[in-house]
């Protein structure tokens, strides 16, 4: 199992140019949407490396963005021709990742829990 996983996420960077960018794709498939600080926390890299992937994926037209405060946010493109053959690239990836891994690469939470929502 490990050596399928392997081989799609070796994939996924001969396709996207490095796995910085593989990593960027993935975070924002899981998360919708995610700023550079928030990657480079979560994969221990410096944040300008992620920055000048996510400015590349936006001049290609893959992802754009917005500024929530001091932030700005990446999220994918939704308005491009080449958004479903990415995701369906990502999807199959992701949905190879066993719940294990998938709980380390993404354990951050990302939005404020809900008022009624119990804490176990």
């Amino acid at each position: 199992m490990y050596n399928i996983i392997y081989f799609k996420i070796i994939m996924l960077e001969g396709i996207f140019g490095n796995k910085t960018a593989e990593k960027i794709l993935l975070h924002i498939f899981h998360y919708g949407e995610i700023h550079a600080a928030a990657i480079a926390t979560d994969y221990n890299i410096s944040e300008s490396q992620v920055r000048k992937q996510l400015e590349r994926f936006e001049k290609a037209n893959i992802l754009v963005s917005k500024t929530i405060g001091k932030a700005r946010v990446y999220f994918f493109n939704k308005k491009t021709p080449f958004l479903k053959p990415i995701l369906d690239l990502l999807r199959i990836v992701y949905e190879s990742i066993s719940i294990e891994e998938k709980e380390n690469i993404f354990k951050a939470r990302r939005r404020p829990r809900r008022k009624e929502k119990l804490v176990i």
